[in-house]
């Protein structure tokens, strides 16, 4: 289509909405774009913002292909219409509504619970912000059958989201999530969406449920004992303007940890987030208050949390007494063996326990749980397939522990995605066993590193946006599976993984002891001297990612700037042999 039949068409797509049954905040601003903005009229309306796999997310505004009350509406019709088709012999359809700090989230959250009000179901609607895993611990509280969450994650504020979740409390999978997309898009109409609430089939859901929560948590706990000795143990938390800022602090607290500090500036939900110019707690610049009230208060540890408190950045002193910001593999590895070790000490493993973590996930928690005898799942990427394991299993083996190395973590089976909440109290936990035993957080990961492996990890995310970028990342996914390289930095490349082989994915379910992974568009590269490449297209941001994993022996401590510096060598020189920039 060319430009002068794209804009007619997307002229006429926002006529029709100046003529149907929208309110006039929206028309105001259609008639704006209309006048003086044809560039954004076009980003607006040139496509309709598609219910994906995770559900929606996209830019706030006016618009199809925009997050606003009435995308939410037909997302939310859709959905309520699968429900009543699977659940058509429940009385009354059950469903926990949840959402985030950011501007616009408790409009969606309220239009979605009158949506699903008046389609005659159920609605537990929390009466404030609240972190994304409580909502899943609500669905299975409250015996829902689906939930939703309105946030966006860590993207920038102008970004909103719709998440969902079915009854086991974790995300949407295969085949609903293929079913729900298809009852969202025969939906064509706002006139077809139930926008008339029923107020008496909403609860509104208050402080007295992240009692119940938090209590639950609190049972993880392996080192009460622990705790009671290094109880000053001093962290510095902060939820970057989001949902984190109360339950965080409140589950430290029930713990036992009597030395929380929190960054001021930072502790009021505010969907602007104005103190950062991203709220990602992978970044650094996010951590950056909280570093500084670390080193005025001589803190032990940093924990900084999403806006939705799914996800943790953690930073520790180094050997320098310096912090840095530890990546999400670092963390896992920490967490991960904490979890394993006093499990062991406790004479708790039985033989039928695991882990799980994703196929870009650091080998290392892989390495670890082969040493306590604990049997390791790996899955795509995406919490939810950790959560589809966990159902998989549920009776028959006992999930531990899993995460991702993008920041999220879980333990326990009563929370069915990553956990910020539960992630904070247990790291701060592993730090206190740490401090212990007379040791830092990071000497303790070195100590890792010398008896698994220094296994170090980097992600390159090459952004590339619109209809040519969408192209470009397809030309080369194609490129690395039609013509993938016999070699990588003098490497000879022993397997070539292509999750869209049914060769490929047979042999990696024999190796996942039958654990089934999903066909998905993601190729990984493996080398003889063991380095692992992993390549796939986000599935929520216009980039496509490169995993890169590398390995060495540290045989001795003393060694590790010299094997460290080694590592960030090995990954610039694969990165420069595959030719990505």
């Amino acid at each position: 289509m060319n430009t002068g039949d794209l804009l007619r068409e997307v002229k006429s797509k926002a006529q029709a909405w100046l003529e149907g049954n929208y309110d006039a905040e929206t028309k105001k601003q259609i008639r704006k774009l209309l006048d003086s903005n044809e560039k954004e009229l076009i980003e607006s309306f040139y496509r309709d913002l598609e219910f994906g796999t995770g559900g929606l997310r996209g830019i706030m505004g006016a618009g199809t292909n925009r997050m606003n009350i009435y995308t939410v509406g037909m997302a939310t019709q859709g959905l309520s219409n699968h429900l009543k088709k699977q659940f058509s012999d429940v009385s009354q359809i059950k469903v926990a509504v949840a959402h985030d700090s950011r501007n616009n989230s408790r409009l969606f959250a309220e239009t979605s619970a009158n949506i699903f009000s008046a389609n005659g179901f159920k609605v537990y609607l929390f009466d404030d912000v609240r972190p994304t895993p409580e909502l899943s611990f609500a669905i299975r509280y409250f015996r829902c059958q689906s939930g939703i969450v309105i946030t966006a994650s860590h993207n920038p504020k102008e970004y909103n989201g719709y998440k969902a979740y079915w009854d086991d409390g974790g995300q949407i999978i295969a085949p609903h999530d293929k079913l729900i997309i298809k009852e969202v898009q025969k939906i064509k109409s706002i006139s077809e969406v139930s926008f008339d609430a029923k107020p008496e089939n909403i609860e509104i859901i208050g402080k007295e449920f992240d009692d119940i929560y938090t209590d639950q948590i609190t049972t993880l706990s392996l080192s009460p004992e622990v705790i009671k000795r290094q109880s000053e143990l001093k962290i510095v938390f902060t939820p970057i303007h989001g949902t984190g800022g109360r339950l965080v602090p409140l589950a430290l607290k029930k713990f036992g940890f009597k030395n929380v500090i929190n960054v001021p500036e930072q502790d009021e939900p505010d969907g602007n987030f104005p103190t950062v110019h991203s709220p990602n707690p992978e970044e650094q610049a996010a951590l950056s208050m909280a570093i500084k009230k670390a080193t005025e208060t001589d803190a032990d540890i940093v924990m900084a949390t999403d806006p939705d408190a799914d996800r943790v950045g953690v930073a520790v002193r180094d050997y320098r007494g310096e912090f840095i910001i530890l990546n999400g593999n670092q963390t896992a590895a920490l967490l991960i063996y904490y979890l394993l070790s006093k499990w062991s000490e406790k004479k708790k493993l039985t033989g039928k326990e695991y882990i799980v973590k994703t196929i870009v996930t650091t080998e290392l928690l892989a390495c670890i749980a082969t040493h306590f005898k604990v049997d390791c799942f790996d899955v795509l990427t995406g919490f939810k397939y950790i959560a589809d394991v966990i159902k998989h299993f549920e009776g028959r083996k006992t999930f531990i522990g899993g995460g991702e190395e993008s920041y999220g973590y879980l333990a326990g089976d009563f929370v069915r995605d990553k956990d910020a909440i539960i992630s904070c109290a247990l790291i701060a936990e592993t730090a206190a066993w740490s401090k212990d035993q007379g040791k830092s957080m990071f000497a303790m990961l070195l100590e890792i590193y010398k008896e698994f492996g220094f296994f170090k990890e980097k992600l390159i995310s090459l952004v590339r946006k619109g209809k040519t970028g969408q192209e470009e990342i397809q030309q080369m996914m194609k490129d690395f599976r039609t013509k993938p390289p016999v070699t990588i930095n003098n490497a000879k490349v022993t397997e070539v993984i292509d999750y869209l082989s049914d060769d490929s994915i047979r042999r990696v379910n024999e190796k996942n002891k039958g654990i089934k992974i999903p066909k998905a568009d993601v190729l990984q590269l493996m080398t003889e001297d063991g380095s692992k490449i992993s390549i796939r297209p986000s599935g929520t941001e216009p980039k496509i990612k490169f995993y890169f994993g590398v390995k060495e022996e540290l045989n001795d401590l003393s060694e590790y700037e010299r094997v460290n510096k080694l590592l960030d060598a090995k990954i610039e020189d694969i990165i420069r042999d595959l030719k990505i920039k």
